[in-house]
């Protein structure tokens, strides 16, 4: 058996760094981000499809699960080198792991419960039992293998989920709620006590750059909505008017993003000495609101370019004031950790966005204006944080 598991898992796949040097992003962390590209639509869908509460419910516990697994297997790249044999082969096998979760996302609740549930489970405890045993003999490996017991803890919440129809939202919702408090309670277990973040070796520009990436492909869901409707619609001047709003719309959480706050958060990483701690919360938990927020705002520019001169419901103007939101939210928690400060002004920004959706549907305007209003307040954040900035 020792010898299978040097075979299979040796310590010559952790990747060979010197002590300063950030680890490249690799063609085969590039490719296990396609999947992603596939999820992301499917997760959209299923929100166009499901655009009420309890779908929204739904959608959010999905991504959860989604962003997590993306976010543990760029974590453990940090350390694993894609590029070696073993290391190539556990992102292969995580890739269909997550291709199988994307696939059984559309019927989640249903009839691939199973599917989804079981995928995301396998995909945490071969990522946890791999990393435990490349790391055999170092503290690391301790520390995964702690991580690895909460993976199993909630694992069995989203399986008796899957298989409990009744109650799957409310256990896949704990088990969603025990993944994201583990790195807080340090994967603390009896006997055992915590993982101090210090024991975590993180180099945090290139997580820092596999997050950039990921929220590139976000946005890039939010084109190909735009695109696919305008292909199979005719384009008048009211759906043309709608759809120039909606490409704004893109480009200005685009330029939010790289312009004000990307260059600001290299510069935290540069000269931070603890980029664990850094990463948990600028990264694994800000960025995961920052992605969601830019996949919710691809869904409104969905429905606003479909209906622009219809009298927008609520359930419009919640998405088109959830999904700039979030995304902002992400933004303020992202820069607080890196700046040290609070953004206020993305504050004050997602209560004009409230403000204005609720007024969009008490005056029964229609979605054009909903998304002109929803651009001209994105518009004024780009502006006004960038001159702050400079």
């Amino acid at each position: 058996m020792s010898s299978l598991i040097h075979r299979l898992v040796p310590t010559g796949a952790l990747r060979n760094l010197a002590p300063k040097e950030t680890p490249r992003v690799t063609n085969m962390e590039l490719f296990f981000d396609l999947v992603y590209v596939f999820t992301i639509i499917q997760l959209s869908h299923y929100l166009l499809e499901h655009a009420n509460w309890l779908g929204a419910l739904e959608y959010l516990t999905l991504f959860a699960a989604v962003w997590w697994a993306w976010n543990y297997t760029a974590w453990a790249a940090n350390w694993v080198n894609p590029d070696h044999p073993s290391g190539r082969g556990l992102m292969i096998v995580l890739m269909g792991c997550a291709l199988l979760m994307a696939v059984a996302a559309p019927q989640a609740f249903s009839e691939r419960a199973e599917l989804f549930a079981i995928a995301y489970v396998s995909m945490a405890l071969i990522r946890a039992g791999y990393m435990g045993f490349v790391f055999r003999g170092q503290v690391m490996g301790r520390n995964y293998f702690q991580l690895g017991a909460w993976s199993a803890i909630s694992g069995a919440f989203w399986i008796i989920g899957a298989f409990v129809e009744p109650a799957r939202l409310a256990l896949w919702i704990l088990a969603v709620l025990i993944d994201y408090a583990a790195p807080y309670l340090g994967f603390w277990l009896p006997g055992q006590g915590a993982t101090p973040m210090s024991s975590w070796t993180l180099k945090g520009l290139h997580l820092f750059e596999r997050n950039q990436l990921i929220f590139i492909i976000a946005l890039g869901e939010s084109i190909l909505l735009l695109g696919g409707y305008l292909v199979g619609h005719e384009i008048h001047v009211d759906t043309g008017a709608a759809a120039l709003i909606g490409f704004l719309l893109i480009v200005t959480l685009w330029w939010i993003y790289f312009v004000d706050l990307a260059e600001p958060g290299e510069h935290r990483f540069e000269h931070e000495t603890d980029h664990t701690s850094l990463a948990r919360a600028g990264l694994a938990y800000a960025h995961g609101v920052a992605v969601c927020g830019a996949i919710v705002t691809a869904v409104a520019i969905e429905m606003i370019v479909a209906h622009p001169h219809d009298a927008i419901h609520a359930e419009t103007a919640i998405i088109a004031f959830a999904g700039p939101s979030l995304f902002l939210l992400g933004c303020t928690i992202f820069h607080r950790v890196t700046a040290e400060r609070l953004r206020g002004l993305y504050l004050l920004a997602v209560a004009a966005l409230a403000a204005w959706g609720w007024a969009c549907v008490g005056l029964h305007l229609q979605g054009l204006w909903l998304g002109a209003g929803v651009l001209l307040i994105m518009v004024a954040m780009a502006a006004l944080g960038h001159r702050k900035v400079a």
